[in-house]
């Protein structure tokens, strides 16, 4: 279904709610990562934490937490996972051993260099240019930060 079929079959209890949108846009823009993902063998959220990873440096599971406004107990079985997988490490900082840090390895850091063709893949599938994507990408972040719930 096309998404001006979808917004004609709206009902009307939905019609005017904006939160309503943005639930079912964040969900096809979901959908549109997962076959592209499950080529690389990944979910859409251990492709965050991939993402996040991607500047080299290992950092505290408190980071990743804060960053991707996830919670342990949804992070930690998750980076098991990418561990397991052979995609990031987990070791105790030696500064601080009740700190866990979380570091891609070279599997890990070969995976960075699919990313910028599924970009490409997921703008063009949102119809977006550039300069769009960044109107759209700047509107979304100054309302996730003013709210205030």
């Amino acid at each position: 279904m096309s998404p001006t079929t979808q917004a004609s079959t709206r009902t009307a209890a939905l019609e005017d709610l904006l939160c309503f949108d943005l639930y079912s846009a964040s969900r096809a823009v979901t959908a549109c990562y997962r076959p592209l993902l499950t080529e690389l063998g990944l979910t859409y959220p251990q492709y965050l934490v991939v993402r996040v990873l991607g500047d080299g440096a290992a950092r505290p599971v408190s980071s990743l937490v804060n960053d991707l406004h996830l919670d342990h107990g949804t992070l930690t079985p998750l980076l098991r996972r990418l561990e397991t997988a052979g995609l990031v490490t987990r070791t105790r900082s030696t500064s601080d051993e009740r700190v866990v840090e979380i570091g891609l390895t070279a599997a890990g850091t070969a995976l960075q260099d699919r990313f910028a063709d599924l970009d490409c893949q997921i703008r063009e599938a949102m119809g977006l240019d550039e300069t769009a994507a960044r109107d759209l990408q700047t509107r979304l972040r100054a309302l996730t930060d003013g709210l205030r719930c």
